[in-house]
């Protein structure tokens, strides 16, 4: 046990001694490949260390430039994306750091790096089967028996959602009072599997990333398909909250806090899932221009 409290201690300490982009050292003791993936967060905060962020065109898509110095991946993989919309959001993560970088902010810059270094080393039919799995637990299928205030209150607000999405796909999805929650049909999960499937690996990753957020499969489909907004997704992700906290009262800073936290990661994950299959051309571009 001593042994294994040791090795976690060395490798917490190797972690902190890297390079910011390099990769993790396999020779290094250390956890199991799932722990490292866990570990796989950049540091919160870094000290600026670059005046100008640029965009350039490569064979493989367009880089992010720091001064002179091109992005890398915690892989230290060539950080590389598709498009030049893209490119330009997440330049705009960089240029907006001020003296220090604060990577718990850059959304787009952590989806880029899961999708270019693939850490759980997953397939794109794994990551349709991540998000889908969501739908068992889907938090505007869950309804409560009472109060009646609550209850009508689910009704006006998610109903209309899952109405709109079982015309839109074709499917029955239902909702439930049971802890087992509703009985979902196969088809169901086969139709929205076949949807999911017409998207690239990039944006699948950020599919699951809101849906991971919102706790909804549901709303992540109808903030993707612009049937709803960033603000009404997440609004209608923690109804039963917001009912609880107008009711009860809520911690004056912790509340604000949460909320506008989710809202920037659902906003960069669709945002995401839209840019990733942009496909334009730049030579080069100096956002400070």
């Amino acid at each position: 046990m001593w042994r294994s409290c040791l090795q976690l201690r060395d490798w917490g300490r190797h972690l902190l001694k890297r390079p910011l982009h390099g990769p993790i050292d396999p020779l290094v003791p250390g956890p199991s490949p799932e722990l490292r993936a866990r570990a796989y967060a950049p540091p919160a905060e870094r000290k600026r260390f670059y005046q100008n962020v640029s965009i350039t065109q490569g064979e493989g898509g367009f880089e992010i430039n720091l001064d002179h110095r091109k992005l890398k991946t915690p892989q230290a993989k060539l950080f590389t994306v598709p498009s030049e919309a893209l490119a330009t959001a997440v330049a705009t993560e960089w240029d907006s750091q001020q003296d220090t970088i604060k990577f718990y902010t850059m959304h787009l810059t952590t989806l880029c790096n899961t999708s270019l270094d693939n850490p759980t080393q997953r397939s794109k039919d794994q990551l349709i089967q991540a998000a889908l799995k969501f739908l068992d637990t889907d938090t505007i299928c869950y309804r409560v028996e009472e109060p009646e205030t609550l209850v009508e209150l689910q009704k006006n607000e998610w109903d209309p959602i899952i109405e709109w999405a079982e015309k839109r796909y074709g499917v029955e999805i239902g909702t439930s009072t049971s802890i087992m929650g509703p009985n979902i049909p196969a088809k169901t999960y086969e139709a929205l599997a076949s949807h999911l499937a017409s998207y690239n690996m990039w944006a699948l990753q950020g599919i699951e990333f809101v849906v991971a957020q919102l706790k909804s499969m549901v709303l992540t489909l109808g903030l993707i398909d612009l049937r709803l907004t960033v603000e009404q997704a997440v609004l209608l992700s923690r109804l039963e909250e917001e009912y609880q906290i107008q009711k009860w009262g809520n911690i004056e800073w912790a509340h604000d806090y949460e909320l506008q936290e989710l809202r920037a990661r659902a906003a960069a994950g669709a945002l995401f899932v839209h840019l990733c299959s942009e496909s334009t051309t730049v030579k080069h571009k100096l956002l400070q221009e």
